[in-house]
């Protein structure tokens, strides 16, 4: 079975070469296992880095990269590789996305290879996602909509009772395998589906990507697959430094704001996008009482209640094709 597992690298060299070295053992147990890392706008060194690392291995057979400046986000990064892939003549029979500040544990591509040949009738298959410990995190969910929003913003255990169909992330509730979306920070993809739903959308910078695409591929027939004997590690945010900010209450930047409404009105229309800024409204006049009667600390963002609003007024056209 022929792989190739398409890295985007951004600021995180290091990292990047410690992605190669644990893919270096897959390769030996995936003898067909490719590499295509897009060098996404790097200013710095990493594009040398990498091929000196690559050189000094004698990986070049199966390792290469390509250059894009500026940075073109995880989907435009990600395409790069994987439009050049589609058109070659030796199309591998699978995709494997992988974030560049991942580690493969031993056997898990074989693991998620396996998976897929046991379950045609799945079309994206994602292992169990770790820390460094190994310590899992939930990485199969339920699709994001207007009232996951509420759910959100007032972050008050009777209003996730009561919406518990729609709670994004509760390892209890059954989902379909057709309407559930898995994280792309592995994420293994066959040609079949690539072929019929198209690349990522890149009205997406960053963020809200892998929903997408999970939902573009569900409402196309195909099933999504936790494989959980797969596992990777992976050090959440170190190219963005997202969560970390995240962690702290810090403001996001624009391009998450604008992905998320980019997603809502993609598959809402406008006026689901305004209900789900609604949503939120009512969750956080919910959230923001609790904090005043001393009984809730403050769990959103900076300036969220503004920010969500960023990207209302933009015109969706979604790019999902193989050839623009």
């Amino acid at each position: 079975m022929s792989v190739l597992v398409v890295i985007t690298s951004y600021k995180v060299p290091d990292l990047t070469i410690d992605c190669l070295n644990s893919l270096a053992e897959e390769k030996k147990l995936v003898p067909e296992l490719q590499v295509g890392i897009c060098d996404n706008g790097n200013t710095d060194n990493t594009y040398q880095r990498l091929v000196d690392h690559i050189a000094e291995n004698s990986w070049e057979e199966w390792v290469y990269i390509r250059r894009v400046s500026p940075n073109r986000g995880f989907s435009g990064g990600n395409n790069v590789i994987l439009r050049e892939a589609l058109q070659d003549n030796n199309c591998p029979e699978y995709f494997l996305l992988l974030n560049a500040d991942t580690l493969v544990r031993p056997g898990a591509i074989q693991s998620l290879l396996h998976a897929a040949e046991q379950n045609p009738q799945a079309g994206i298959f994602g292992p169990q996602i770790g820390d460094m410990s190994d310590h899992s995190r939930v990485t199969s969910f339920r699709y994001i909509s207007p009232v996951s929003e509420m759910i959100h913003s007032a972050r008050t255990g009777l209003v996730t009772s009561l919406l518990k169909k729609w709670e994004i992330s509760n390892e209890r509730r059954s989902v379909p395998k057709n309407k559930r979306w898995l994280s792309f920070a592995c994420a293994l993809i066959r040609k079949e589906v690539m072929n019929q739903v198209g690349v990522l959308d890149e009205g997406y910078y960053l963020y809200y990507d892998d929903v997408d695409y999970c939902r573009t591929t569900g409402n196309a027939g195909w099933e999504m697959k936790s494989v959980p004997e797969a596992v990777v590690a992976h050090i959440v945010g170190q190219s963005t430094k997202i969560q970390e900010d995240e962690a702290k209450l810090q403001r996001r930047p624009n391009y998450w704001y604008v992905s998320r409404s980019w997603y809502f009105t993609k598959f809402y229309g406008k006026l689901g996008l305004l209900g789900a800024n609604l949503f939120w409204l009512l969750g956080r006049s919910i959230s923001f009482l609790r904090e005043l009667v001393g009984n809730k600390k403050p769990h959103l963002c900076k300036h969220e209640i503004f920010d969500i609003w960023i990207g209302f007024f933009d015109k969706v056209t979604p790019r999902n094709s193989v050839n623009n």
